[in-house]
């Protein structure tokens, strides 16, 4: 089974949003040049360019986020669809651009959800928002951006006013997670290096979300390069350094790659995309080859039981991301 441009199912709901999404979202990270995450920097013209590029292609959907670069991603693509739009006579009507608040130093009060709206919507060019997804909400105290006039109510509001479509959840620690899931007021789910093929902490969460009726977005599936690139000598995942079992299976799964012809990267795409539990997959990039090669990964044809062979190597719960030790 391949899920690629012009298959039927690449263009699909999110969820019960009544957005529609491409199978592969552009992650809008490196477009704002983040060379501490990314080890390099992006130009500004290049990034322009490559959103030009983008909505040129077969990825209907961008993602990116008030915080990344300090607002820098934003105003990249924001520019980019501004000259295509001038370019074309206005833009394509299947694109979906996405995004998040986010805290300004320690301040992630209902004031700053505000402010963040506000400044993604004058960045992006769009009023409203279509989708806006709370960012990173772990690092803060759960009680303060739960209460009345916090975070949380500030962004529901906001969706009920009409100044954002849809709103949504977006970070890591599962268990912190899980306590936000429960509230009962997201539409859409964001996970990122939590649900790839070496690490499915992320499981019960999504589960979830489904059960509840949510959309779900995987990010970071290669684990911040790692399974993007097993032979370039990186030691970690997910921002921390990878245990060794995590690394073995890296390992033996790129291995398994080799035997079928293909390479990891390709095989930590399609497991995603194949994955019924999943709506959009982000993948983060920064230079315009990097479209034909997303979209030749996403047509590659693997054999059905590569996939059970792959399972069968990812490494125990105990190393995965949060695991309870």
């Amino acid at each position: 089974m391949t899920l690629a441009p012009g298959s039927a199912d690449w263009m699909r709901p999110l969820g019960a949003t009544g957005l529609i999404v491409s199978a592969v979202t552009a992650g809008g990270g490196p477009l704002g040049s983040m060379p501490e995450s990314f080890g390099y920097e992006v130009a500004e013209e290049d990034a322009v360019a490559l959103v030009r590029e983008i909505l040129g292609s077969p990825i209907r959907t961008i993602d990116t986020a008030n915080g990344y670069s300090d607002g820098a991603s934003e105003r990249r693509i924001g520019l980019g669809m501004a000259q295509y739009a001038a370019e074309h006579g206005g833009m394509p009507d299947d694109v979906l651009v996405i995004t998040k608040v986010d805290a300004r130093g320690g301040d992630y009060s209902g004031e700053r959800v505000r402010a963040s709206v506000a400044e993604s919507s004058q960045r992006l060019g769009l009023a409203p928002l279509p989708l806006v997804h709370l960012h990173d909400p772990e690092f803060h105290d759960f009680g303060a951006m739960t209460a009345p006039g916090g975070a949380v109510d500030a962004l529901v509001r906001l969706r009920d006013e009409g100044v954002v479509g849809h709103i949504g959840l977006a970070g890591g620690d599962v268990h912190e997670m899980a306590r936000y899931l429960a509230l009962g007021v997201f539409e859409v789910l964001l996970v990122h290096n939590r649900w790839t093929i070496v690490d499915h902490s992320a499981e019960r969460l999504i589960r979830e979300a489904r059960e509840r009726g949510m959309a779900v977005v995987n990010a970071a599936i290669y684990g911040g390069g790692i399974l993007a690139n097993p032979r370039g000598g990186l030691t970690s995942y997910g921002y921390r350094p990878a245990r060794p079992a995590t690394l073995a299976a890296i390992a033996a799964m790129d291995e398994l790659a080799a035997r079928h012809g293909t390479d990891l990267a390709t095989l930590a795409l399609q497991a995603s995309l194949r994955d019924p539990l999943i709506d959009t997959t982000v993948v983060g990039f920064s230079k315009p080859e990097r479209i034909a090669s997303i979209v030749r990964s996403t047509r590659a044809e693997l054999p059905d039981e590569l996939w059970g062979e792959l399972e069968a190597l990812r490494p125990a719960p105990d190393n995965w991301l949060d695991a309870r030790h």
